[in-house]
């Protein structure tokens, strides 16, 4: 172990933990390093699906909200490989998902302070700083050896992981979630019907992707939304400002069980659908419906898989249907099951020898305070894993660098990156001055 004492460690290179090491790689006083399993930087590999884009503009890539000069923006990633006037030329502002990922890894092959292959275990108290504990990992996976590194801070952007819903989990491996998609595409439509479950934009492009091969196969495919209809994304300019630090305020200032009811009653502000690929859909159901053709295919809203079981005599995945509004139930049977039914953030173990020091909430979730820090002490940073008490900024990649600024800002003691702290036109709750009375 090395007496070095780092200013951070990052631990996990997704485009959270990519974006502050990106931001802090032109910082003379910030002595940065990032750590990462994997062996290489991938998003979502499993839903790289042809032609299918990011719901973001290009400007929410990991560095030009919080420095539009960076050498590490999307446009200098355009211009370094020969596309900015193709892009210019395209005219949107939505770059491709594995043009997004390609920027990505762009930027991550510039970056000498990522270290891949290293598998954190620990992040405990040293004295006046914090020792994290790293495997490093060989090629096969196996643990070859042990690094320790020290720091004054820690960033955890560890990301989310696959939920699969308890009624699917007793399928196994006959329910793929989304995030493996596409190992498992040619597998699906070759087991003769397939039943998406799901109602956001991964569940839309999953069955976009196979609906249109499905039907020339003579392969079933089915969508099933607990959704009460197939939502779109708002996307409209002024709902876009609750993606901001003024909403973020607002929503740190209700009590715990109004938070977790009004991140069920805004899935549609990130989780929605694009409302291009809702009406690419139709158009394509309505292609494939010409000369009086029914396409084999059911799309079922507002009806939940309320249990699931496997049929060994038959082969099929049998799901119990519930409808919400109609109370009735009906069994409905499949070959294969795509649960496209997301990401959750857990607490890590490797906070564990921090004890009482790390804050947690009546859930045992991490209570992340107001500048991302989950720890008295101020060390220890989120990204992206805050959700239930920040809102709809923590998933936001857009929002990712001015978080990235406030971390920026506790490390060095200054604002490298200056910080907006109003930029928004409308006023979240009543305007300061006036008399407000409590109702009870």
């Amino acid at each position: 172990m090395s007496e070095r004492i780092h200013d951070l460690v990052g631990i996990g290179i997704g485009p959270f933990g990519l974006g502050l090491a990106a931001l802090a790689d032109p910082l003379e006083d910030v002595d940065a390093l990032f750590l990462d399993q994997a062996d290489g930087f991938r998003w979502h590999p499993g839903m790289m699906i042809e032609g299918a884009t990011i719901q973001v503009p290009f400007l929410a890539d990991l560095v030009t909200m919080a420095d539009p000069t960076s050498r590490y923006s999307f446009l200098a990633f355009l211009k370094a490989t020969g596309r900015l006037y193709p892009f210019y030329i395209r005219e949107s502002f939505y770059p491709l998902r594995s043009e997004y990922d390609a920027y990505c890894r762009w930027v991550a092959e510039q970056l000498d302070t990522l270290r891949w292959r290293r598998r954190v275990v620990a992040v405990q108290e040293c004295e006046d700083h914090l020792l994290v504990t790293a495997e490093v990992l060989g090629a096969d996976g196996s643990t070859t050896g042990i690094e320790q590194h020290r720091a004054r801070h820690v960033a955890l952007g560890l990301g989310t992981a696959p939920v699969l819903p308890e009624a699917l989990a007793s399928l196994g491996a006959g329910a793929v979630h989304s995030s493996r998609y596409l190992e498992h595409r040619e597998e699906l439509l070759a087991a003769g019907s397939v039943t998406v479950v799901g109602s956001g934009q991964s569940a839309a492009e999953i069955y976009r992707d196979l609906l249109e091969e499905a039907d020339a196969r003579g392969v079933r495919v089915d969508w099933v939304t607990r959704s009460p209809r197939f939502f779109p994304m708002e996307y409209t300019k002024l709902t876009l400002e609750m993606t901001s630090p003024e909403y973020t305020d607002l929503y740190r200032s209700l009590p715990p069980e109004r938070r977790a009811a009004l991140g069920r009653e805004q899935r549609s502000l990130y989780k929605g659908i694009s409302g291009d690929l809702i009406d690419e859909i139709h158009d394509l159901l309505y292609r494939l419906s010409q000369d009086g053709r029914t396409p084999a295919t059911t799309l079922l809203s507002d009806v939940a898989v309320t249990d699931a079981r496997h049929d060994a005599d038959t082969g099929e995945q049998v799901l119990t249907l519930e409808h919400g509004l109609l109370g009735t139930r009906a069994e409905h049977r499949t070959r294969a099951v795509v649960a496209a039914t997301g990401y959750r953030a857990g607490v890590p173990d490797l906070l564990g020898p921090m004890g009482e020091r790390i804050r947690r909430d009546a859930q045992g979730r991490l209570d992340v305070a107001r500048d991302y820090t989950v720890d008295a002490a101020g060390r220890i940073h989120a990204l992206g894993i805050e959700e239930h008490t920040h809102g709809v900024t923590a998933p936001d990649l857009g929002f990712g660098p001015w978080r990235a600024s406030v971390v920026l800002a506790a490390i060095t003691g200054r604002e490298p990156y200056p910080i907006e702290r109003r930029i928004a036109f409308q006023t979240f709750g009543l305007p300061a001055g006036v008399l407000q009375e409590e109702l009870s």
